[in-house]
């Protein structure tokens, strides 16, 4: 069982890259942002919570996703399979305490593919992206905001996976299928 961490900022296309490793791999995705949009669309209590947070581009509080990522992890449906986390962990500490709920559960962060893609180009993809799907939070004051929390919060987290020798950076800029190809072997190396 291999569990990789897609990481990088809103727009660099961490959704796009881990559809491709499912298809490819059959690794089971989970996708916090997708998680909590569902819980959003269908107005459940975790759902209003998290709407309060993400409509103004800020992180849900650590133990709310930590909870949900523990229920994930025990559910059947994903027992015995690799896994893709996508936009999670996003801060040094959930970081930590995803390393804690995996070892709990006998497994391990093998490796973190990391897509970089400057910002210029990334408020162009999200603005493109909201206006084909709708999302709320593709809105250039959301984007601005989304931004600056990742840089402030999340980008830490760069330095945290390369020191402990599991960041693998990747240029998020190139084209879909370069990008596939340079992700795969580098998990064909683990």
């Amino acid at each position: 069982m291999k569990n990789i961490v897609i990481f990088g900022a809103p727009g660099c296309g961490k959704g796009t890259q881990s559809e491709r490793l499912i298809d490819k791999y059959g690794f089971y995705h989970i996708s916090t942002g997708e998680v909590l949009r569902d819980h959003i669309a269908r107005g459940t209590e975790l759902g209003k919570v998290a709407d309060s947070y993400i409509s103004k581009g800020q992180l849900i509080p650590d133990e709310l996703m930590l909870d949900i990522l523990a229920h994930l992890l025990d559910s059947e449906e994903v027992a015995g399979k690799s896994i893709i986390f996508d936009g999670f962990p996003r801060t040094v500490r959930q970081a930590e305490e995803l390393e804690r709920i995996l070892r709990e559960r006998g497994r391990k962060v093998d490796t973190v593919i990391g897509l970089e893609v400057d910002d210029d180009k990334l408020i162009e993809r999200l603005i493109h992206r909201g206006l084909e799907t709708g999302r709320a939070d593709d809105n250039p004051d959301t984007i601005k905001q989304r931004l600056q929390v990742y840089h402030n919060q999340t980008q830490p987290l760069r330095d945290f996976y390369t020191n402990n020798g599991l960041y693998k950076a990747i240029d998020g800029a190139k084209e879909v299928d370069a990008i596939g190809e340079e992700i795969a072997r580098e998990i064909e190396r683990l």
